[in-house]
């Protein structure tokens, strides 16, 4: 998918991005994070954008950001134009679309979660929406054992077939296999990339994922950066912003990206939970993340479980238990797996007055009903929060109690809704309504 750039995000890209497309040394004096949330907080108090920063007849606007951030070098980023067109059509033929922070649609949970530490512009390729589903940031180090690997692709496994989505940050180990497991399982993944944008989204297991709308890949930096380790360190605080919670599968005591971005998150004040695998004896990490907050990791007896523990405030007490669970191999100490057994398939129909008499969001059916009704016509959950006037988290629930009843039916790959048999009472339809429709959606 592609989006349209904003002036807005014009504006912010000349002053912020390296705009190094080509393999250009990126220019000096661009605007840090910490400098353009000043300028933002002008722009704010004067009643301006940052596309008003373009305008040559505002020169009073130019010359109060001139005296926050150097008239000159403001002139000159803002002169680049040429670079930034060079620029753009290098993303525009990689499908690469450019967000900033001064757009109604960069991804609210971000700017929700991390204030004025949330990206000030963000790459990405793929469903944009998938950013605001939640789900489970899953996360560990690159060098792992095989059976490490196993035991993150079935947690993937199991969020993909619970309908979440899996948040992980695209490097090889950990990260690799649990956006391998969900998609696999017909799950969906926000991948958080640190380096090398580009080079991901041409690799052919993400070409597919990407355009059936499975996968969306995104990096606060340069879609052409290389690796650097100041950026897989503040990649972190998006993993875990993008998620409801999350797993730790392994780290390396007080050093790497995986300690710093669960330390960091755990220091963060109405945190999501962090979890970490049990093992079966002590490990110096996991043990020291429990000391500083994080819970283990809950044997689950249902999906429906996994989808409390996603979206309960607090961890439910009765989800947290300390029970043994299962070696993924008995040669492999202190590896360990939970399972998960499906909830029973709805068969019945249940009666439509019930969702109205008990569900809160009853003044939503109508509008839904508007939204659904073509036979066959397809609409994200994204598209149909936006209808509603609520945010895609909210209408989640309005969804998974239709299918509680019975009146829709979840399928996969790609996850997708479709409507049972109704009441023509419920959706005030004629009585030659057709009686399936069929709702592709990706929540």
């Amino acid at each position: 998918m592609t989006m349209e750039l904003s002036q807005n995000s014009a504006a912010v890209l000349l002053l912020c991005a390296p705009l190094i497309a080509g393999g250009r040394e990126p220019t000096a004096g661009l605007v840090t994070s910490g400098e353009y949330s000043r300028l933002e907080r002008l722009l704010h108090e004067r009643g301006a954008q940052p596309a008003d920063l373009l305008s040559e007849h505002d020169g009073e606007l130019r010359s109060e950001g001139g005296q926050l951030l150097g008239e000159d070098r403001l002139s000159a980023l803002l002169a680049r134009g040429f670079q930034l067109s060079q620029a753009l059509a290098h993303w525009q033929a990689r499908s690469i679309w450019v967000v900033s922070r001064a757009d109604g649609h960069y991804p609210g949970v971000l700017r929700e979660r991390l204030g004025g530490e949330a990206p000030v512009l963000l790459f990405g390729c793929g469903e944009p929406g998938l950013m605001e589903q939640g789900g489970l940031a899953i996360v560990g180090s690159r060098n792992v054992s095989d059976a490490l690997v196993e035991y993150t692709d079935g947690v993937a496994e199991l969020v993909a077939r619970a309908g979440r989505a899996v948040v992980s940050g695209g490097a090889r180990g950990i990260d690799q296999a649990a956006m391998r497991g969900a998609t696999r399982a017909g799950g969906t993944v926000v991948g958080v990339m640190a380096d090398s944008l580009e080079r991901a989204i041409l690799q052919r297991e993400n070409r597919d994922l990407l355009m059936e709308g499975q996968v969306v890949l995104v990096s606060p930096y340069d879609p052409g950066a290389g690796f650097n380790v100041g950026h897989a360190m503040g990649r972190n605080k998006q993993i875990y912003a993008l998620a409801d919670a999350a797993l730790v599968v392994n780290a390396d005591f007080e050093k790497g990206g995986t300690w710093a971005g669960a330390t960091e998150h755990l220091k963060r004040p109405g945190h999501g939970p962090v979890y970490v695998r049990i093992t079966e004896g002590p490990d110096r990490a996991l043990d020291a993340l429990k000391s500083a907050g994080a819970l283990a990791w809950p044997q689950l007896a249902t999906l429906d479980d996994l989808e409390r523990l996603l979206t309960a405030p607090v961890p439910r007490p009765e989800l947290v238990r300390q029970a043994a669970l299962v070696p993924l191999e008995p040669s492999e100490r202190g590896v360990y797996t939970t399972h998960l057994a499906t909830s029973p398939r709805i068969e019945a129909v249940a009666d439509p007055r019930e969702f109205e008499s008990d569900d809160s969001d009853a003044e939503h059916v109508e509008t839904v009903r508007e939204l659904l009704s073509p036979p066959g016509f397809a609409r994200t959950g994204v598209q149909i929060a936006d209808a509603l006037g609520i945010s895609p988290k909210q209408v989640e629930p309005l969804l998974l109690r239709l299918v509680e009843l019975g009146l829709v039916e979840r399928l996969s790959k790609p996850i997708r809704y479709r409507t049972r048999i109704v009441q023509p009472s419920f959706f005030n339809r004629e009585d030659d309504a057709p009686p399936e429709l069929v709702i592709a959606d990706r929540l």
